[in-house]
Formats: C-alpha cells, structure tokens, sequence
C-alpha cells in the first residue's frame, strides 16, 4: 500500500507538449553577380522538424551595401519591418537600384523566440569590368 501511494504521489499529471520545433530555411543557389536594374529570384523553403497551429513565422531584412528593394508576395519590403510568411515555400524577389555591390540580410523568426539569418552578397558587372580594365582581378563574393 506503502508503494501504491508513493508511485501515486510521483506522478505528475501535467503533459509536455512541445511548442516550439526548431526550423531552418534553405535556398536555391543564386547568382554572384547583379548589375543595375536587374532582379534576381531567390526561392526558399522553411523547413520544420514538426510544426503546431500557433506557431507563426516573419521576415524581415536589412539592406547594408549597395541599393535595392527585396519583393515579398509582390510587395517591396521595409528594413527591419517584421511581415508575417505566409507559407513554407516563399520566393523573395531582390531588385538592384545602383551598380555597386550588394549585401543584405533576410531573418526568418517564429513567435518563440527562433530565428535564422541568411546572408545574401552580389558583385556587380560593371565593378568586375572595371577591374580587370584597371589590371586587377574580379571581385568574388560568396553566399
């Protein structure tokens, strides 16, 4: 009897339910180079290791070299704005507005405090140009 109220007293009737799944966002490989006016396709799958109904995910970017607009469900972002992902597989649209470099942030977050944070680097083909007509080499940047 002894046992039966100790094993009784030992359990905990609270569940644990997982809320918070972690996640990472994958890309299809992009171009190195963008030059002025030209719009490069980046397309991209959030990928959960399990997922609830109140879980929530959000964008936003940060533009820090160069000029350009990043396109989100045909709407240009804002830096640093949060906007609701409104599904798991998005394409993001990143429009060059000068022929300098180009260097940008995207953080994808959920509304449990994770995020991840791509980085995102274009050389532009007039800089490479350039170069190689002052007798340097091209410039090459990495995602």
């Amino acid at each position: 009897m002894a046992a039966a109220v100790f094993c009784i007293a030992a359990c905990d009737s609270d569940l644990d339910i997982q809320t918070a799944y972690p996640f990472h966002v994958e890309t299809m490989p992009v171009p190195l180079r963008v030059t002025q006016g030209e719009t490069v396709e980046i397309r991209c799958s959030l990928l959960a290791e399990g997922r609830t109904s109140d879980t929530q995910y959000t964008i936003r970017w940060f533009l820090y070299d160069g000029k350009g607009t990043l396109k989100y469900n045909k709407k240009a972002l804002k830096a640093n704005d949060r906007y609701p992902l409104l599904t798991s597989e998005f394409r993001l649209y990143y429009t060059s507005a000068s022929s300098d470099s180009h260097s940008f942030i995207v953080v994808i977050e959920d509304n449990h405090g994770q995020s991840q944070q791509l980085e995102f680097k274009f050389n532009n083909e007039d800089e490479e140009k350039e170069a190689a007509e002052k007798g340097g080499q091209g410039i090459e940047s990495r995602q």
